[in-house]
């Protein structure tokens, strides 16, 4: 292969999403006939060697070896021990980047990738054997003899990576931690259980943030910086002091961003049913029994019920510890129940507003009257952005029963102006919020945000023991009851939140007329497009009945929900049922370009991703049980995202309005091409004509307008060096 052509190939890595944000801290030059991989300074000048000139995830490695550890070198000192600790956390990094980037099947290029990707800490001789090839990665180490390491210094490296072993690794791998399996990536798609990764995918069209998004490079960014001064606490011994702080900060962002009084009244959480686990809590606390309304609970999360009865909703906590889903929590009453107050008749049509109201109430006087406090969840908005029971009701309820109903209104989507919160706040209703859903955060990034009265319950109740299998004592308010918690940091949840914090300040940054503008040009025009595509069916779009406030932007469906005709009948009449529109959902975000004729291939490779399908009753659908799908309008479709610089607002937004309806169109070159596709079932992938999760050479899914902004690294001195 001919230098040039090898040149490029480097230059195809340093424009990778991921490795652009460290690469803004370096200076990197080429010179093919040092002896080694690459090698860093501690001014964070980077010279590569000739193995980045090769195979382009061989490539990718190297220069995440080399950027990491010159990023975490910069400005430090000469110190044998605290420069063996920096080789070691950046080697560990990179090897946890390597099991992300490559196919299981490619040979390590380094002997030590399996060691540091281990669960364990290596031991020392294995240490011992690995140093002395890592030291030449630095320029001014000298030989391993300059270098050698005392035996006490052996045992400090060793207790320092003993405590920090699991901190280390790449941010996109870290933030899968903290959760839930859902988050696992699969090595198979590059995705995880959402269809979505931690790393941005620029060249997908995405209109998912009612499920879980993506990150954008802005996203990423804010998650990446955060790692960063994680690693430099880590590298200190001051990790589990910074993530504290860190969770304490980003409460008082929380609270300062909706509106509550005090930021010791958030309680973070990995997710709305983790907020519900805490809420059912707080509103136990008190010794009485408790009844649950669940409004609609199959337009929520798939965990709530369970946890509305204080029961373990997975086989594993957000803190790693393994518990038998179904069996009750710790500390919950045995005696807490819950009752479903449906939305949707057995058509899959709207509930009058009157009878959903009227069964609400005579579940809450029922309970009432047998001697327990109700928990009404109320829902703002379900996944098919459905605001219920009506709000002026549920207060008259609160009137009506004072002392015997709590009411927590589920804003996950949290698709709604921050004064909404702060009005719910002030009737004493608690809030659950998401930065994963409208602000196109990371999935799993929760929190519960109390009034003065539920925050009150934490001086004067306990709280289960359980919850320490769940939640740290830093997530929560200071009282005595949150004693009970666990004593450590969830980095996963944090990182999250600072990928979520960076989206949350971007969309706040737009003024609410101009969101509302755009938001009306995008809605229009997808929505005439789906009433005009025969394949389809628009579910009536429920408009969210609010107070008007000036400029308000909430008072618009933005979640967009359509049945798919089945591809053997006639017409929509017939839709999917569940089971074959969640293939659907698939395809979109696979490359079936193999698939269709030549000509609409490019349209094959485009990756879409959209909401997961709600399964909806439906008379004519295949077991009677229909599905919807979901293009929705999210905060970074108004503010935008990096690999959009250049264009002019309406440029933009004629793009985003374009690539809604290439998704319109996908679904209907899959239904001609039913057979095909259905037979080859192609997984949903990271990226087009994957090659070992990088965009293969040549795959050009989307168009990118001439004259668009490119964001690029700047190589100085870039030459081949002497041959």
């Amino acid at each position: 292969m001919f230098a040039e052509n090898l040149t490029e190939a480097l230059l195809r890595v340093l424009e990778r999403p991921e490795l652009k944000v460290l690469a803004q801290f370096c200076c990197i030059t080429l010179n093919p006939s040092i002896g080694h991989p690459f090698q860093v300074d501690r001014q964070g000048n980077i010279v590569l060697g000739a193995p980045c000139l090769g195979e382009e995830t061989v490539v990718a490695f190297h220069l995440r070896h080399a950027l990491e550890l010159a990023v975490l070198l910069k400005g430090t000192a000469e110190s044998s021990c605290e420069t063996a600790k920096i080789l070691f956390a950046a080697t560990r990094t990179t090897a946890r980047f390597w099991l992300l980037d490559s196919f299981a099947d490619h040979p390590q290029p380094e002997s030590w990738v399996r060691l540091f990707t281990a669960a364990d800490v290596p031991a020392k001789a294995a240490l011992k054997a690995v140093y002395p090839a890592l030291l030449p990665l630095v320029a001014e180490a000298g030989s391993p003899q300059q270098h050698t390491l005392s035996s006490e210094e052996w045992d400090e490296i060793l207790r320092w990576l003993a405590g920090a072993w699991e901190l280390i690794g790449p941010v996109e791998a870290l933030m899968a931690e903290g959760g839930d399996a859902r988050l696992t990536v699969g090595v198979r798609t590059g995705l995880n259980h959402y269809g979505c990764s931690h790393r941005p995918r620029p060249w997908a069209v995405t209109f998912a943030s009612s499920t879980a998004s993506s990150l954008s490079e802005r996203g990423f960014t804010g998650g990446e910086l955060a790692r960063l001064a994680l690693m430099r606490a880590v590298l200190h011994g001051d990790a589990l002091a910074f993530l504290r702080e860190q969770a304490r900060d980003m409460r008082r962002f929380l609270a300062g961003f909706f509106g509550v009084a005090d930021s010791d009244a958030v309680i973070l959480s990995p997710s709305g049913t983790d907020s519900a686990l805490a809420v059912l809590a707080l509103s136990a606390s008190g010794g009485v029994p408790v009844t649950t309304v669940l409004t609609a609970p199959d337009e929520t999360g798939s965990g709530i019920p369970l946890a509305a009865q204080g029961c373990h909703f997975a086989q594993e906590t957000a803190r790693g510890v393994s518990v038998e889903k179904g069996a009750l929590i710790e500390g919950f009453p045995a005696d807490a129940r819950s009752l479903t107050l449906p939305l949707r008749n057995v058509e899959g049509g709207l509930c009058v507003s009157e009878d959903v109201v009227r069964a609400c109430q005579v579940m809450v006087a029922e309970e009432v009257a047998a001697g327990r406090r109700v928990l009404l969840h109320v829902l703002d908005l379900s996944k098919t952005g459905l605001l219920a029971p009506d709000m002026e009701a549920v207060a008259a309820l609160c009137a009506a029963y004072p002392g015997w109903l709590d009411v927590v209104v589920d804003a996950c989507q949290t698709r709604l102006m921050p004064q909404r919160i702060s009005a719910y706040l002030e009737r004493e209703w608690a809030v659950m919020v998401t930065g994963s859903k409208f602000y196109t955060g990371p999935p799993f990034c929760g929190a519960l945000l109390l009034p003065a009265s539920w925050k009150n319950r934490l001086a004067k109740g306990t709280l289960p023991v359980g919850l320490a299998a769940y939640a740290n004592q830093c997530e929560w308010p200071s009282s005595s009851a949150c004693q009970v918690l666990a004593s450590s940091a969830n980095h996963g949840l944090l990182l999250r939140w600072a990928a979520a914090r960076a989206e949350m300040e971007a969309f706040a940054a737009i003024p609410a007329d101009v969101v509302s503008e755009r938001l009306h040009s995008f809605l229009h025009a997808v929505t005439q497009a789906i009433l005009a595509q025969p394949d389809l069916q628009l579910l009536t779009p429920y408009v969210p009945q609010r107070p008007a406030l000036t400029d308000d932007w909430d008072r618009r469906q933005t979640i967009l929900s359509f049945m798919v005709r089945a591809p053997e009948a006639p017409d929509i009449d017939t839709p999917l049922d569940f089971d074959r529109c969640r293939k659907v959902y698939q395809w979109l975000n696979a490359d079936v370009s193999e698939y269709v004729p030549q000509a609409d291939r490019k349209l094959g490779a485009l990756l879409c991703h959209i909401g997961q399908p709600v399964a909806l009753p439906h008379p004519h659908a295949r077991g009677g049980k229909a599905a919807a799908l979901r293009l929705s309008a999210g905060a970074r479709l108004i503010s935008g995202e990096p690999s959009h610089d250049g264009l002019g607002t309406k440029a933009r937004m004629a793009r985003e309005i374009a690539d809604a309806l290439k998704v319109l169109e996908k679904i209907s070159l899959i239904l001609v091409h039913w057979s095909a596709i259905a037979k080859a079932d192609p997984p949903a992938s990271y990226a087009p004509r994957v090659q070992a999760g990088v965009l293969a050479s040549g795959a050009e899914p989307r168009d990118y307008p001439s004259g668009q902004k490119q964001t690029s690294v700047t190589i100085s001195s870039l030459a081949l060096g002497r041959s």
